[in-house]
């Protein structure tokens, strides 16, 4: 069954640049679509506030959708040959320090109950 596996996250100056990846390991989630059936979607949470939609990215790659407040500066790409789904984050500021998960869902979304399978998260954090 497929799991998912954030990497990339880290220390980063404010102005600075950091890309995320996802990496969906095994051939079928347990409902037993393939990678490239699910919408892939990024949400992060800070301390103590709640956890927050980022972006998500369709099941070709083809339409992607982005919370106001990273437009321009984040943009989400998947590889479905590799199983992989990017986060470019640029222009980082100190409060996009997050927790930052990908997640899989049938439907496009921004609630994060939508969706069925998370990874555990990579910590980012953005010095000013």
């Amino acid at each position: 069954q497929v799991q998912l596996v954030e990497s990339g996250g880290g220390l980063v100056q404010a102005g600075g640049s950091l890309r995320l990846s996802c990496a969906a390991s095994g051939r079928t989630f347990s409902s037993g679509r393939t990678f490239s059936s699910y919408v892939m979607g990024w949400f992060r949470q800070a301390p103590g506030k709640e956890r927050e939609f980022v972006g998500a990215i369709s099941w070709s790659g083809g339409s992607t959708y982005y919370a106001e407040f990273v437009k321009g500066r984040f943009t989400i790409s998947r590889d479905n040959a590799k199983n992989r789904v990017y986060l470019q984050m640029n222009n980082l500021k100190p409060e996009d320090t997050a927790i930052y998960y990908c997640a899989a869902d049938v439907g496009i979304g921004s609630i994060s109950g939508e969706y069925d399978y998370w990874g555990q998260g990579t910590q980012v954090t953005v010095s000013s």
